[in-house]
């Protein structure tokens, strides 16, 4: 698993065997942009999602190479200004989980969309493939505001082609079995979940053409 190297400027902001390998895959590159919950905060490195989901294409003998950009605390306007130190190198897909801070911060939906639209128009421009993730806000901001947050995934998803996966903690949020004593954050159970749910998409899109 490789972390990111974090610029000390944007510290404050704040992863079946047998088959053989795939050659046209060789060299090429993941990138998870997110928050703590991508970071995997609470949990050992190789447990956080984006390790699992590395752990599963090394068992497949598929040479990607799997980078966990998740910074604890991140908000969509942090992942947005990170893209030019991530952009040092070929991304050929991109996963964007980021949006969850915002809304806890009280960042204005529209300023949340307006950032998440300029990474999706960065990496279009980057010929990165983008998975796109969904993120909703706790029960006690109410119904509306949880609609219209909500509703900006699926919204840009349309805009820009992308797969989306609705909800990055779908079946997970909630569930005590699943999480850490905060209530928030994947234990070593729902982080697996959580990789299991994005490999639905994310799979077939590391076997796509480049």
């Amino acid at each position: 698993m490789h972390l990111w190297p974090i610029p000390a400027l944007l510290l404050p902001l704040l992863a079946s065997p047998g088959h053989a390998p795939i050659p046209s895959e060789a060299g090429r590159t993941i990138v998870f942009l997110g928050d703590s919950l991508t970071a995997g905060l609470g949990l050992p490195l190789e447990q956080a999602y984006p390790s699992l989901i590395e752990a599963r294409l090394k068992a497949e003998r598929r040479p990607w190479k799997v980078v966990n950009a998740g910074i604890s605390g991140d908000t969509t306007a942090g992942g947005l200004a990170r893209l030019d130190w991530i952009y040092k190198q070929k991304v050929d897909v991109l996963v964007v989980a980021l949006g969850a801070n915002d809304g806890l911060r009280g960042i204005p939906v529209e300023q949340t969309e307006k950032n998440l639209r300029a990474i999706l128009r960065r990496a279009r421009k980057e010929g990165s493939r983008v998975l796109l993730t969904g993120l909703r806000l706790p029960d006690n901001f109410g119904p509306q505001a949880q609609a219209r947050f909500a509703a900006l995934y699926p919204r840009l998803a349309a805009e820009f082609h992308v797969p989306l996966v609705p909800f990055l903690l779908e079946g997970v949020a909630m569930e005590p079995g699943l999480n850490q004593a905060d209530g928030i954050h994947p234990n070593a159970k729902g982080a697996r979940k959580v990789a299991d749910l994005l490999w639905v998409k994310l799979g077939p899109m590391l076997s796509g053409p480049r």
